[in-house]
């Protein structure tokens, strides 16, 4: 059967099916004389099964590793019931919190005292240090938000607005051993901001179906989306301080701009998984 009669008989999205056929939780078949993917009925049940695990938050590698019968379907409700068990906790602790405070007259953040709602303070922020393990890394957040990609497209905009005037009629693009080994024409400058809307909506939701097993997988697909922007800006504005003869060594550039930001990334998320908090 067709994409479309799948669509209908699961009530699942074409990019939904997609996705899932791309991590190989399924293998259709395809058709001999036209070459179109042929799906069966046994696709059917297991798109269905499939997105009814997602539902219940599980993975894509614990599904893989059912499907495959590395572990059985049993372990994995186990463990994610666990896992289910303790979000509520927290959500059940936190919602008490707010109806004991709310039971107050007045409530102002002046006279908020935190010790009349908890009792041992220092165990209170020892249950609660993945919120603290969050604040820790907020320049990732920072980094790969939307913001941040947006002044990053915008400034790639300026500059190739600015400068195409005054750019000779071919500019460079590849360099070997600080020569120029290949030139364009100077409208590719403007490939540099595309270049960014491009990795923003068509990179970004492929590196987030490569990551989506990783408990961090949204904040890593941001980061890495901005980070690639990043390096076009970066290779934009070396494209113009090449030509004026200010720098000529592209290699360096891209190498600090990599350890940096890589450097920035590790300690972020090391950080992140530390028991530490920081007060």
């Amino acid at each position: 059967m067709t994409i479309k009669e799948v669509e209908k008989l699961t009530g699942l999205s074409r990019s939904n099916v997609r996705f899932y056929e791309k991590e190989k939780l399924i293998v259709p078949v395809r058709n001999e004389r036209n070459g179109y993917r042929d799906y069966s009925n046994s696709d059917i049940e297991n798109l269905k099964k499939i997105a009814y695990l997602r539902t219940l938050g599980i993975s894509i590698e614990d599904i893989r590793s059912i499907i495959s019968e590395n572990v059985s379907l049993r372990e994995v409700i186990q463990k994610q019931n666990k896992i289910l068990r303790g979000q509520i906790s927290e959500l059940n602790r936190a919602k008490k919190l707010c109806e004991k405070m709310l039971d107050e007259e007045t409530i102002e953040y002046s006279d908020l005292k935190v010790e009349q709602y908890v009792a041992e303070l220092e165990k209170y922020w020892s249950d609660n240090k993945p919120v603290f393990k969050l604040d820790s890394v907020s320049f990732l957040y920072i980094w790969g938000s939307f913001v941040t990609w947006t002044i990053i497209t915008v400034v790639c905009l300026l500059i190739a607005l600015l400068f195409y005037t005054k750019l000779p009629p071919k500019i460079p693009v590849q360099w070997s051993d600080g020569a120029v080994s290949s030139l364009v024409d100077k409208k590719f400058i403007f490939a540099y901001p595309i270049a960014c809307i491009v990795i923003r909506y068509f990179v970004r939701p492929i590196i987030y179906g490569k990551l989506q097993m990783n408990f961090y997988c949204e904040v890593m697909t941001e980061y890495l989306t901005n980070y690639m922007c990043f390096l076009a800006l970066s290779v934009e504005l070396f494209s113009i301080l090449f030509i004026y003869g200010i720098v000529k060594n592209i290699i360096a550039m891209l190498v600090v701009d990599t350890v940096v930001l890589i450097g920035v990334l590790i300690r972020g998320l090391a950080k992140k998984n530390s028991g530490t908090m920081e007060v």
